[in-house]
């Protein structure tokens, strides 16, 4: 992309193929994800983020090492990888004090630098990660995008315990179903909320234990039900939406923990601060991931306890096409995959 707009921006170009700098490689990208937040925002209008452009989107790459720089000794040429988009900036005050979730001024794959909406894409070795055995390029560049999250919104800032109920808002987007999932291996009780019949559906069939429509019947009475009227202990809120708010806030139990990490339904919420108060209520905002939430991930996807939900792979070229479906039509159950190796 050379400017700023509409999917119209996104055009195929031929560029050098990259050189790894020093502690980098360079990966031939079999699969990366169309993103909300880091292409569809980003391409629209730089989403406030010092955009530089001519610019090639793509966060979250997965494929074959195809070349090693110098100080690279933990990869080879022909290894699988997939790419973690943060690259922390290891001079904060948190990054200092090992708070690896909570870097200041991460850089970021395919918004900072060039990503994989390419044929190859460089990257810090630090950010590669090997794919287990049994798992393809599309599989691994949505779990490395999202599980690692859902591990840390419910293990580091939730603190889920067994037998809690959890209610996941957006339930089958690709944050909502890796919560279900990973809740569910914690031993919770999974209440999935989405906005369709079908969405809740697919949450179900992930494992959740229950399912409603927040567009269709009220929110909060549905959890009640479901929990026997004491509310849900944890609720995963990765959507920010002002009519979706006060469902989730007001279906949270005594002492429950509400966490979250997104804001694509706009960000600004009300909030009844007698509830907060009363009911000992906790508002948790979780950002990035650490090395152990991406290890639990992975080792949860090769024992099968993890599923990515794809919708389609698209030729690379498709990329604009992707970008205007996925701005028109909302009811893609899974994440849109561009794969550079498939024939247009």
């Amino acid at each position: 992309m050379e400017r700023f707009g509409g999917p119209e921006v996104l055009r195929p170009a031929e560029v050098p193929a990259p050189d790894p700098a020093p502690n980098e490689v360079v990966v031939a990208v079999e699969a990366v994800s169309i993103n909300r937040s880091f292409d569809l925002l980003v391409r629209r209008d730089g989403n406030n983020r010092n955009i530089v452009l001519p610019h090639v989107l793509g966060a979250d790459p997965a494929g074959t090492v195809a070349a090693v720089g110098d100080d690279v000794d933990e990869f080879s040429s022909g290894d699988r990888v997939a790419v973690s988009s943060t690259i922390r900036c290891e001079n904060c005050r948190e990054c200092v004090d090992g708070d690896e979730a909570a870097c200041r001024a991460p850089v970021m794959i395919g918004v900072h630098r060039w990503g994989g909406y390419a044929e190859q894409v460089a990257v810090p070795a630090a950010s590669a990660h090997r794919i287990p055995d049994g798992i393809s390029a599309a599989d691994a560049c949505v779990v490395l995008r999202h599980a690692p999250a859902a591990y840390n919104q419910l293990i580091d800032k939730a603190a889920l315990r067994p037998h809690e109920w959890v209610l996941v808002m957006g339930a089958a987007g690709a944050l909502g179903s890796f919560c279900v999932q990973v809740a569910k291996s914690l031993g919770g009780q999974v209440i999935a909320a989405a906005g369709s019949d079908s969405r809740v559906e697919a949450a179900l069939a992930l494992g959740a234990d229950r399912g409603v429509n927040y567009r269709a019947e009220n929110l909060a009475e549905a959890v009640r039900r479901f929990t026997g009227g004491e509310g849900a202990d944890v609720v995963c809120e990765n959507i920010g939406d002002p009519l979706l708010w006060d469902g989730a806030f007001d279906s949270m139990a005594q002492r429950g923990r509400l966490v979250t990490m997104g804001a694509h339904g706009g960000g600004k919420v009300s909030l009844d601060v007698r509830k907060l108060y009363s009911k000992r209520l906790r508002l948790i905002g979780s950002a990035g991931v650490t090395e152990k939430n991406t290890e639990d991930s992975f080792s949860a996807a090769a024992r099968g306890d993890l599923v990515a939900l794809i919708d389609s792979v698209h030729p690379l070229e498709d990329a604009a096409a992707q970008h205007r479906r996925l701005e028109e039509d909302r009811s893609a159950i899974g994440k849109v995959i561009l794969d550079p190796t498939m024939a247009a």
